[in-house]
């Protein structure tokens, strides 16, 4: 991960220097983080450098990342001293004797070994909600939380058009299985914050033997285990947010793009980054979905709409119905954006306890549960779920206004979201 990160110093601007910002503000070395390396910037890294003996140059390169690297992920890896005890540890890198002990549950207690490698987690959040997410984000995110969180199952249920992994995040033990997505469109990876932040709290609440939304947390984790893919599109996203924005994939986006000039790039952008619409892809419907957006006028590779030439053509859709198929699910929710609603059918279908569910996220949220309007209600994850399990299925449509939302709604969101994630699990 270090070696991706490219030396960056004053006049940057984009989600490397957001990074660092994030990095420097968690350090303690003040600066405003709005992705642009600007005087005070450079002064904090300075100031960062020095209090580490790094050479004093303002610029962030290999050597400085690898500092910095704690302040991304949220631990230290230590190597126990002879005379090291829990409390010592936990007070000098700002943390609790809990925290360190969910982090090493084999190693930690009253007596530590000295020569031995622990688990230190900073006093902090793993998940920001401060700037915008990338893969790479993410994965320093994924990689934090499953240090801190040993209990947290990870692993790759496919690859993308570019070749970033599909990462699923697995938690508890039950042999109730629920599934969770989100970003499928590029543009609403605000729902990709939503899911590792509500991860990461309840990973926590289970760790630490405490409630959610009301909810005793390590019942939860004893009766269901949640698979959780937080980003179904990790190319489209960094494209939205500026994690791709040079190169071959972009420029040939960019030109597709050019085809559409009404949609605003990239930040209008739906599609994986060969243009096809990735929750246009399922078997369910398809040709319906493709003659209501043909119609409409979405014949080609663009921005939004192309259902492709066929369904799941595309790794990400395939990777989904592929993984689906492995598993038992007993729920589903899909996480997109935006008109705070709970679509909950798919024609007539009408799974078991579907509706009185879609009520009961309504009421924990205040969105309203709806059936899918017949120009959208076709070849969607859920849709194909339903029609394929006959199990409940839902697309939540979180927040409102202009997707891409702007991240002064997370919180808002997080809030109205929190009962429909926890309630999932019961």
């Amino acid at each position: 991960m270090i070696n991706e990160f490219d030396s960056i110093g004053p006049g940057a601007s984009g989600p490397m220097t957001e990074l660092l910002q994030l990095a420097l503000h968690r350090a303690k070395h003040e600066t405003v983080i709005n992705g642009i390396f600007g005087e005070r910037t450079f002064e904090a890294l300075k100031s960062f450098q020095v209090s580490l003996g790094i050479s004093c140059d303002g610029i962030a390169g290999p050597q400085t990342w690898q500092a910095l690297m704690p302040y991304l992920t949220g631990f230290v890896s230590y190597t126990v001293q002879p005379g090291d005890t829990p409390d010592q540890l936990a007070s000098v890198y700002g943390t609790t004797i809990e925290a360190v002990a969910a982090a090493n549950p084999d190693a930690c207690g009253a007596m530590l070994t000295a020569g031995q490698t622990v688990i230190i987690p900073l006093g902090f959040d793993v998940v920001p909600d401060n700037i915008r997410l990338t893969s790479a984000l993410l994965s320093l995110c994924v990689r934090g939380l499953c240090a801190r969180y040993p209990f947290l199952r990870v692993s790759a249920l496919g690859r993308s058009v570019m070749g970033n992994e599909i990462t699923v995040l697995q938690i508890g033990t039950g042999a109730n299985e629920v599934f969770y997505n989100a970003s499928h469109h590029a543009n609403e990876w605000i729902t990709s914050l939503l899911l590792m932040r509500f991860l990461e709290s309840y990973a926590k609440k289970c760790a630490f033997y405490d409630k959610i939304f009301d909810k005793n947390a390590q019942l939860l984790y004893i009766k269901t285990t949640l698979s959780l893919v937080p980003m179904v599109n990790p190319d489209g996203v960094d494209l939205v947010t500026g994690g791709l924005s040079s190169g071959a994939y972009y420029r040939d986006a960019e030109a597709l793009a050019g085809q559409y000039p009404d949609i605003p790039f990239p930040s209008g952008w739906k599609a994986n980054i060969r243009g096809v619409d990735l929750n246009l892809q399922y078997p369910a419907g398809w040709e319906n979905a493709r003659a209501v957006k043909y119609e409409q006028g979405a014949t080609k590779p663009g921005p939004r709409d192309f259902v492709g030439p066929a369904s799941l053509t595309e790794p990400e859709s395939r990777a989904l119905y592929d993984f689906t198929r492995a598993h038992d699910f007993s729920l589903t929710l899909s996480f997109h954006t935006q008109g705070k609603t709970i679509y909950w059918k798919y024609l007539d279908f009408e799974p078991k306890n579907s509706f009185e569910t879609a009520q009961k996220f309504a009421f924990a949220s205040g969105y309203a549960a709806e059936e899918t309007p017949i120009m959208s209600g076709y070849a969607g994850y859920k849709d194909w779920f339903i029609s394929a399990y006959n199990r409940p299925g839902y697309t939540i449509e979180a927040g409102e206004g202009v997707s891409p939302l702007p991240l002064s709604q997370f919180s808002q969101i997080y809030a109205d979201c929190l009962g429909i994630l926890t309630l999932g699990l019961d």
